[in-house]
């Protein structure tokens, strides 16, 4: 207990003893003067907050979570031991108060906070930060995209306990995002050690699991989870952080994700108030724009988004161990693979028309690996492929793809018509829309386009699991620290999506991203930092294991029903989610 709350209690003690000296009208009077006092001492308290999803989430467990449907959960109910402030972008203490850099760099001492509780009452300790990293992301029995970010030449972390509330992190080498990277969610212990002993983490924390069940320390717990309709999240009352007056936080009661079939749907919720926040595509703009004043809401425009629309190809060249082939068609995968069909795809994308048709003008061509908005590290030059079809059909010829029977349809030098399968989640209209505009040029090259739309956790689940696909259209949220996206680029990473899991480099190019993510990681000159990862974004946007599309401006709607909102395009609407509060005219 912290030395505020044992004088809070002893003054409640000596108040209580006082009082029971008194009349009894006197006692009535302090009564009813405690609790108007009191209500105007936590006046912010109370009221929910109501968001939309698409997609239910996969699971409730951070640690194994590739999707945002499965992210935007965990992340208010799990928090690490430095978090970034959305408004500074610094890096600031959170379950870790404090610490101290030995060795030149190698070795790092965190202070952990003891006034930390899990929402089932047990104390928050070194041995959870150890058991989280030793026994979870280090775990070769357990697929997470940690374990990429958290390696480095093959190397991990060491991690000693020093006491209860001290632990030491000893590196392999310089690892230049350590502090922010500190910002991975912590777990239990107590609640989860025996599911890894019995090999049963990897089904641990299901959307089946009892919501008291799962045991964090952030400042929401799950309270009830409904699949297809709703998941509802109240607030923890025993989350650890208050606010710059004391107030215990978060001031929100329940935060309520309604569960809804497209972006359309979710549109039609906020218009009618039953939402609080839309994300807005760029077509939404000019209906919502007027009706600003009267809806009773805000529009916000923070610039480009952090993340991405990509068009990614089936490169995927191992051997699927059931059938003793390639997961793909051995001819589409000899297409995917040739460099020249990738250019002449890339060549085939009209990102202007994209951005006129279906945003409105408010979006921004993307060539990089990196956001504009990401600031320091994005690098603006890069192989840059402008909209020709032309160009497109004379590269393909080229590289043997033409039509040689006059059908419409352009074959490979063997003969066979180039046929494939091209699919995006059903939740994004806007995806979807660009997938048609896509799929029409691609058809005006002679290719055969059959697309379709799949519920978000089944496409993920071909992307990571049974790598049976062709074409995808998905994105990745981005940031600002390109290590954090390892998990991607790494030859080995979980989500090197065209390729996830290589023993080794399958390619020369991807051999050399490996180093400089290796190397990059290393290095605490951010100049040299950079000209390292300008080298990454330069070979991505030639070699295209990625082809990107455009990026959507971040365009938000917000009601006016929310005091200490700060809007950032790092951060969002609600990154600083646990100080917000509703108004006191606006709760119900």
């Amino acid at each position: 207990m912290k030395k505020q709350d044992k004088k809070q209690n002893n003054n409640n003690l000596t108040f209580l003893n006082n009082l029971k000296k008194l009349p009894f009208v006197a006692v009535v009077f302090l009564f009813i003067f405690v609790c108007i006092s009191g209500f105007a001492e936590s006046d912010k308290y109370g009221g929910q907050i109501v968001l939309a999803t698409t997609s239910d989430p996969r699971s409730f467990n951070p640690v194994l979570a590739k999707e945002t449907s499965t992210t935007a959960i965990t992340g208010i109910i799990f928090e690490g031991l430095t978090r970034t402030n959305g408004e500074t972008l610094e890096i600031e203490p959170n379950l870790a108060e404090s610490w101290e850099i030995r060795q030149d760099g190698l070795s790092w001492v965190f202070r952990l906070r003891n006034d930390v509780f899990w929402t089932d009452g047990k104390k928050f300790t070194a041995d959870d930060v150890i058991f989280t990293f030793n026994e979870l992301i280090y775990n070769p029995n357990i697929p997470n995209s940690s374990r990429d970010i958290f390696t480095i030449e093959g190397k991990t972390f060491q991690l000693k306990k020093i006491d209860d509330y001290t632990v030491e992190f000893i590196l392999p080498v310089k690892f230049a995002p350590f502090l922010r990277s500190m910002s991975q969610e912590i777990l239990p212990k107590h609640a989860l050690e025996n599911a890894v002993k019995q090999n049963k983490f990897n089904f641990t924390w299901g959307t089946d699991t009892s919501p008291k069940d799962i045991i964090g320390t952030g400042p929401y717990q799950l309270k009830e989870y409904f699949p297809g309709e709703r998941i509802v999240l109240e607030k923890n009352p025993r989350y650890w952080r208050v606010s710059k007056d004391d107030d215990r936080l978060p001031y929100i009661e329940k935060i309520i994700y309604l569960i809804v079939q497209s972006q359309d749907t979710d549109l039609l919720k906020f218009q009618d108030g039953e939402i609080d926040y839309y994300g807005l595509r760029g077509s939404d703009y000019p209906l919502l724009k007027p009706q600003e004043k009267t809806g009773n809401f805000t529009i916000y425009d923070t610039g480009a988004s952090f993340g991405s629309n990509f068009l990614v190809f089936n490169l995927n060249t191992s051997i699927n161990p059931k059938t003793g082939r390639t997961y793909i068609d051995k001819n589409k995968l000899s297409w995917f693979l040739n460099i020249d069909f990738r250019k002449a795809v890339a060549h085939a994308i009209d990102k202007q028309k994209i951005i006129e048709i279906l945003m409105n003008g408010l979006g921004y061509e993307q060539n990089s690996s990196m956001s504009q908005s990401s600031g320091y590290f994005y690098n603006p030059n890069v192989t840059k492929y402008n909209y020709d079809l032309d160009k497109a059909k004379e590269i393909l010829k080229n590289a043997g793809f033409f039509d040689r029977n006059n059908d419409g349809i352009i074959e490979d030098k063997d003969g066979n018509k180039v046929e494939f399968n091209l699919f995006t989640n059903s939740g994004s209209t806007e995806r979807i829309q660009i997938a048609s505009i896509i799929r029409k040029d691609l058809q005006n090259l002679g290719m055969k386009v059959n697309f379709m739309a799949l519920e978000f956790n089944n496409l993920v689940s071909k992307l990571t699991s049974t790598f049976d696909w062709d074409a995808i259209i998905i994105g990745l949220t981005g940031g600002i620290e390109p290590h954090f996206g390892k998990n991607v680029w790494d030859s080995s990473g979980q989500l090197h999506m065209w390729h996830p899991k290589q023993a080794k480099p399958d390619t020369e190019w991807e051999k050399r991203v490996d180093g400089i993510f290796n190397q990059g990681v290393q290095e605490l000159n951010d100049k040299k930092r950079k000209v390292l990862y300008d080298e990454w974004q330069y070979i991505i946007s030639e070699e295209l294991p990625v082809i990107y599309t455009v990026l959507p401006a971040s365009i938000f709607a917000v009601r006016n029903k929310f005091g200490n909102l700060k809007p950032t395009p790092y951060g969002g609407a609600f990154h600083n989610l646990e100080e917000i509060y509703i108004k006191k005219e606006c709760r119900k």
